[in-house]
């Protein structure tokens, strides 16, 4: 994921002429990830025409998040959502939802959520016969919605210019970029419960659905947006890519309230939901889980770097928002892992430095007792939490 949507939305603009995709597993791995990565761009050339752009808002060397008001959670300072598609499930139970971070407890009667649990459930016309956690979001289909009008609807362009039985607190407008009319835009303006949800069927999606932001930005638009693409008959892998690529790319530019991956047969729910927070991992815009940056080993320190993230990784993969660097080589390693909270940097066969930041803590740590060396690094600095206590 990290991978596609770094190396994608240089892509995505025509840039590069060589790939490398660098991953914390052996070398042979690495080649068909980026074969299946650029595979998503052939024909790209042809992708049907979309409106120049004259002076652009945007700046494309400094990071500067899209202004867009609050409607409940969505938008303003909060983070990006997750909305989640199970309007082709043909009945929804309490344990379909137990993939997307909500766990239900029957002795106590209570739902357990996870730090990746989705934030809205798009259901289509289905019905759900029970109690949901109060923390998440049901979305139908507008007519359906008016018969229970329980949750939010979403809404065509016509039904949202025509109706005036909507939500009180929440309305998802789904578009594309034709549809963004001067009195659309008039009218999104004056709503403060319209969320827009943009689609679009061109071949190239990331380029109109940025140029519909752009339009946005232009216009003084600032309804929260949600960025949707549809996929279909992908295995899990490539969906991670493309989508990574697709969704990353914008959300790199600060555009995007949150993202919604509709995917037909492309993996288990668990695994789409899990590639949603990967990309907001990624873009840096949403932590959900630790942060691992890994670099390969070299000749001079021996360093198995898949065994050793591993082991790290066992240990440690409950601190949220917590960056820690595992360096396979100390020549380069420090540099790469320039933003990490602590690092874990081969020096040598056997011989591991560890770092706070940039600083330097320990040297030449032998490296069977170095991972427990890191823990007690981190929690002398008070950034350990017991697994315990999470739950």
């Amino acid at each position: 994921i990290k991978s596609a949507v770094g190396i994608g939305a240089l892509l995505e603009d025509g840039i590069g002429d060589t790939i490398r995709v660098s991953l914390t597993e052996e070398p042979e791995f690495e080649i068909p990830v980026a074969k299946n990565l650029l595979a998503h761009f052939e024909g790209r050339e042809n992708h049907k025409p979309i409106i120049e752009v004259g002076k652009n808002p945007l700046q494309p060397f400094e990071y500067s998040k899209r202004v867009s008001k609050e409607v409940l959670n969505v938008g303003g300072d909060n983070v990006p959502i997750v909305l989640f598609d199970f309007s082709s499930k043909q009945k929804i139970k309490q344990a379909s939802f137990f993939a997307l971070g909500y766990n239900y407890s029957v002795p106590i009667d209570k739902w357990n959520i996870a730090d990746m649990a989705c934030d809205y459930v798009y259901v289509g016309d289905n019905s759900i016969d029970f109690e949901v956690p109060g923390t998440l979001g049901i979305v139908s289909n507008y007519e359906y919605w008016l018969t229970h009008k329980k949750g939010y609807p979403l809404l065509s362009l016509k039904q949202y210019i025509e109706s005036r039985d909507v939500s009180e607190k929440l309305n998802i407008l789904q578009v594309e970029l034709s549809d963004l009319t001067v009195d659309l835009m008039s009218k999104l303006k004056s709503d403060d419960t319209a969320v827009i949800l943009i689609d679009t069927c061109n071949q190239h999606g990331m380029a109109e659905q940025r140029r519909f932001f752009i339009k946005l930005l232009e216009n003084d638009v600032q309804n929260p947006t949600i960025i949707g693409r549809a996929y279909c008959d992908l295995s899990e892998e490539v969906l991670q890519l493309n989508s990574s690529s697709d969704m990353g790319a914008l959300l790199l530019d600060g555009l995007g309230d949150g993202v919604f991956i509709a995917a037909q047969n492309c993996g288990s729910d668990k695994g789409v939901n899990g590639t949603a927070f990967g990309i907001l991992q990624a873009t840096r815009t949403r932590i959900s889980k630790t942060e691992y940056i890994s670099c390969p080993s070299c000749g001079r320190t021996l360093f198995d770097l898949q065994e050793t993230t591993a082991k790290i990784r066992s240990r440690t993969n409950h601190l949220k928002g917590l960056k820690i660097g595992i360096m396979g080589c100390i020549v380069n390693g420090p540099g790469e892992m320039a933003d990490a909270d602590y690092g874990y940097v081969g020096t040598g066969a056997g011989k591991i430095t560890l770092y706070k930041g940039q600083e330097v803590v320990k040297r030449n740590v032998p490296s069977e007792e170095a991972v427990d060396a890191l823990i007690s690094l981190i929690r002398t600095n008070g950034d350990w939490v017991e697994e315990e206590s999470l739950n």
